[in-house]
């Protein structure tokens, strides 16, 4: 709380507009946004890679803040305010960092992909920036981003390391699903017993069940994708990518929109509607706009 303290101390309205802006940039809704563009017209393989990066990082993470159940700063300290426009996007326990997970899960393996010094070095002041603009709002503590960033370094850097078995090792395939799907199974539940019996509440469990839904979806999406559809990121002209693009993610919004009016708001529903948006990113889409190519 005592560099908490000190941020507090040098804060301006342009700095809490600047940081605000800043952690912007490590919401879920960037990182899809950013997954979607490379899977659907630049790079599947990288996206991949990206994604197991993401979703495995999500899980750990929010096995921790339920194990640990940490309180947000402003809790731990009455007497401390967070800057009053990023308290509305702090939900969940505090450690570890659920936003500077999200941006080093996509900042780091970009960092890796990139062939030009100053990329690799912008990439990485990128989520470096987005954790400091955490503790300066107010939203978390060193603690709560050091672990979180670390975690996530050491799973990019080992999925990174050993990525030519977990992506083009067919016998492979089977195998890591089932690891994905056992491991987002297991957060659904363990949340679900920790919630009741009373240690959590239902927001934090349906935080977890998320990353459940989510982990679920790309397991099994990755896994048909890679042995029923092999799609190709290939069209005939940019204007056609955009095209593709632009509508992929008006399906993604729509789905995000109208999902909770058809099967409600309880834990199980959000697990089942980020499982289905997931299976939208990485099988719906792609096959019909790949059985649009087959037609053209």
């Amino acid at each position: 709380m005592t560099f908490l303290w000190l941020l507090e101390g040098i804060r301006t309205p342009f700095l809490d507009k600047l940081m605000q802006f800043i952690t912007y940039f490590g919401q879920e809704i960037i990182i899809i946004a950013v997954i979607c563009t490379l899977y659907w017209c630049v790079d599947k393989r990288f996206a991949y890679l990206m994604g197991f990066t993401y979703f495995s990082a999500g899980l750990c993470v929010q096995t921790l803040k339920i194990t640990f159940r940490i309180p947000r700063p402003w809790i731990l300290d009455p007497t401390f305010h967070a800057v009053e426009s990023a308290v509305p996007g702090a939900t969940g326990y505090s450690f570890p960092s659920g936003h500077t997970q999200g941006a080093t899960c996509l900042f780091f393996p970009l960092a890796l992909k990139v062939r030009r010094t100053w990329m690799k070095v912008l990439c990485i002041l990128a989520f470096l920036a987005i954790g400091f603009s955490r503790m300066y709002l107010g939203c978390h503590t060193p603690k709560d981003v050091l672990t979180s960033m670390i975690l996530s370094l050491i799973i990019a850097s080992l999925l990174w390391k050993y990525q030519k078995y977990i992506l083009d090792q067919e016998e492979f395939r089977k195998p890591i699903a089932a690891l994905l799907i056992i491991c987002s199974v297991f957060v659904a539940v363990y949340a679900l017993i920790l919630n009741g019996n009373g240690t959590i509440e239902t927001k934090y469990a349906m935080d977890c069940c998320k990353a459940s839904g989510a982990g679920l979806g790309f397991a099994i999406g990755w896994y048909l994708e890679q042995t029923r559809l092999n799609f190709s990121t290939y069209c005939h002209s940019l204007h056609a990518q955009i095209l593709k693009l632009l509508i992929g993610l008006a399906g993604a919004l729509l789905l995000r929109k109208g999902l909770p009016f058809l099967l409600g708001t309880s834990i199980l529903a959000k697990a089942a509607e980020y499982f289905i948006l997931v299976l939208w990113v990485l099988i719906i889409y792609p096959y019909l706009f790949s059985k649009r190519l087959r037609r053209e």
